[in-house]
């Protein structure tokens, strides 16, 4: 048994590797192996337990999910994100219900079962997707955060259908059990949040902090289910608030060690979920297959199920959107209705749920096959086409080179602030030279954040760049220099560790913050032009927009930009690579006038197409 699982562990990993390094969707490569593998005589029939899933592996993979999700975002998208998590849950849940009932021998409320089991879109699956694809970032926002809850919505619609499989099940009870759902694991999770949140204030040891880490999903899980409360809802509660509050109640070594081992559990359980999902298929599909039902009606039911599935989603999207163009409303683009009425890939949740129907359950082995149609059908079907869908709308992802901007303004601020604390807490018989360090240090971060906005440093070496040369070469000498003395055995081993425990440290720390990233780079001016450049030697540094400052081929499509960039031979103004048009890079395709500059408040720099540099 333990081999097995280590092999199991081992192959997923291996396999999601793989799939990283080409590119590949994870979620479907993995699933595909495991279907694969369960036609091997050597390997045995996988069973899952629903505890195993629904304690064992839900929880941590919904945690890792929450720690990363942004508060704020959620706060801006809840009108979508409910919408999504509460009304299309159900509308999918129905719909699948009315086809299951009118193709199978099965009651209503079995029907209703396995809507239910099919109808939340898993979050693992959404974002591997979603992030390999590079979507625009507020698409990835809804999905996330849409992954998350919908799950409660599935689950208590599924206690609902089993209880009236049991018995008489009135409204008035699933009402009050989605208000329990909700209200209960929403209070217990900001219960356990404040309780953990009290301690991190007073834990300084990251060992024991990543210790309470590791429990504080299971801590608000197993409560909220205890009294029939989400415990879906608790986790992502409890995982949101501290997630949003770790800058405050807990320390940098702390954060750090919890960033990686979460990452690193949220790696091996969604790679092991799906090769899971995968080696059930054989069993699965026997099963079914020897369940006595007519085979043409067994195949007609999973093509209908599945395109009921990938129907649903699109019409509940599609429809206030085109109702609110009718009326002349504001919405968002077409192209972006269409991405998330796309992105609906099943996977862990639909897996566990389907597992909870009892036996007496009518036709359970087809049940159970429909449901796994649905998860491969949707892996297959949406999870490799939205690459192509998201292609062909011409949707950009994040632009690196503005996230790289972006981020060495936010770097300036926060070293400017730094700096007046600095002068703050000088004091007469605070030496000089500390002063002097700890200005310099400061400066040398900035001007790595802003360098990296230039060419690569194999065309251009900047003062940074050579600083972490000399310093990794410098690291390399002092490490041979310690092991020597570990080999000759004059030192104490606690000591010896700690010395190597500090140097790791402090290379880790140069890795991070000055070569983690592949973002473009652009070279900051240095005086008034950037040296090499004669396009921005030439451009005017300030000019005179042609029109009203806004992009103006956005407003004749009816789009929403970003930021507004002005062309400094014409003055032509665009919005930038982060806006669905994306017209101040056509205007330079257009036109070839190569340089551009920002008129956002605050903002003076230039960008030159022709060289990629910054000025």
């Amino acid at each position: 048994m333990a081999i097995g699982v280590v092999i199991l562990v081992g192959s997923a990993a291996a396999l999601a590797a793989l799939a990283r390094r080409f590119g590949v969707s994870e979620p479907l490569v993995l699933t595909v192996a495991g279907v694969a593998a369960s036609y091997l005589p050597m390997v045995p029939q996988v069973h899952l337990e629903p505890e195993v899933v629904l304690l064992g592996l839900l929880p941590p993979l919904l945690y890792t999910a929450a720690l990363r999700t942004s508060l704020v975002d959620f706060k801006d998208n809840v009108r979508t994100i409910v919408s999504l998590s509460v009304g299309l849950i159900l509308f999918t849940t129905f719909a699948v219900a009315v086809v299951a009932w009118w193709l199978l021998p099965i009651p209503f409320a079995a029907a209703v079962a396995l809507g239910a089991v099919v109808a939340p879109p898993d979050a693992v699956a959404a974002t591997a997707i979603a992030r390999r694809t590079g979507m625009p970032r507020s698409i990835v926002t809804v999905l996330e955060d849409e992954s998350l809850f919908n799950d409660a919505t599935a689950l208590v619609s599924l206690r609902s259908a089993i209880a009236a499989m049991a018995g008489a099940v009135t409204v008035a009870q699933i009402g009050g059990d989605f208000l329990i759902a909700a209200v209960g694991g929403a209070a217990i999770g900001a219960a356990v949040a404040a309780a953990l949140a009290l301690l991190r204030t007073r834990i300084n040891d990251p060992v024991l902090d990543t210790s309470l880490s590791l429990l504080a999903p299971f801590v608000a899980y197993l409560p909220a289910e205890h009294v029939h409360a989400s415990g879906v809802i608790a986790v992502v509660t409890c995982g949101m608030i501290l997630g949003h509050g770790a800058q405050r109640w807990q320390g940098a070594a702390s954060r750090v060690a919890e960033s990686t081992n979460w990452r690193t559990i949220g790696f091996l359980l969604e790679s092991t979920v799906f090769l899971v999902i995968g080696l059930q298929v054989r069993w699965i599909v026997e099963g079914a297959w020897r369940s006595g039902l007519d085979h043409t009606t067994l195949l007609l039911a999973a093509a209908a199920v599945l395109a009921a599935v990938l129907l649903a989603r699109p019409i509940w999207v599609f429809t206030p959107v085109l109702l609110a163009r009718l009326l002349g409303r504001p919405t968002e683009p077409l192209s972006h209705a269409a991405v998330v009425s796309w992105a609906g890939m099943r996977g862990v949740v639909t897996l566990a749920a389907v597992l909870l129907l009892p036996d007496s359950t009518p036709q359970l082995p087809v049940l159970e096959l429909l449901a796994l149609v649905v998860v491969g059908g949707t892996l297959l079907v949406q999870g490799t086409s939205l690459p192509w869908l998201v292609r062909l709308l011409r949707l950009r992802g994040p632009s690196r080179a503005e996230d790289a901007l972006a981020k060495a303004e936010l770097l300036q601020q926060a070293s400017t602030a730094g700096l007046a604390e600095l002068d703050r807490r000088i004091e007469p018989d605070t030496p000089a030279p500390v002063i002097e360090s700890l200005r310099q240090r400061l400066q040398w971060r900035t001007n790595a954040a802003w360098e990296r906005l230039g060419r690569p440093e194999a065309e251009v070496a900047t003062p940074t760049a050579e600083y972490r040369r000399l310093r990794l070469a410098m690291l390399d000498a002092e490490r041979a220099a310690v092991l020597r003395v570990r080999d000759a055995g004059t030192a104490d081993y606690e000591v010896l560790q700690h010395v190597l425990a500090r140097l790791d440290l402090e290379e880790s720390m140069i890795d991070r913050f000055d070569e983690a990233d592949d973002e473009p780079r652009v070279e900051p001016l240095t005086g008034a032009t950037a040296t090499g450049c004669t396009h921005l030697e030439h451009a005017p540094l300030l000019r005179e927009p042609a029109g009203a400052l806004e992009c103006a081929r956005c407003v004749e499509e009816g789009l929403t930009w970003v930021h507004l960039r002005l062309c400094t031979d014409c003055g032509y103004i665009g919005c930038c690579e982060s806006s669905p048009g994306n017209h101040a890079t056509a205007h330079f395709a257009a036109t070839a006038h190569p340089v551009i500059r920002s008129i956002e408040p605050g903002e003076v720099w230039r960008w030159c197409y022709v060289d990629e540099l910054l000025g």
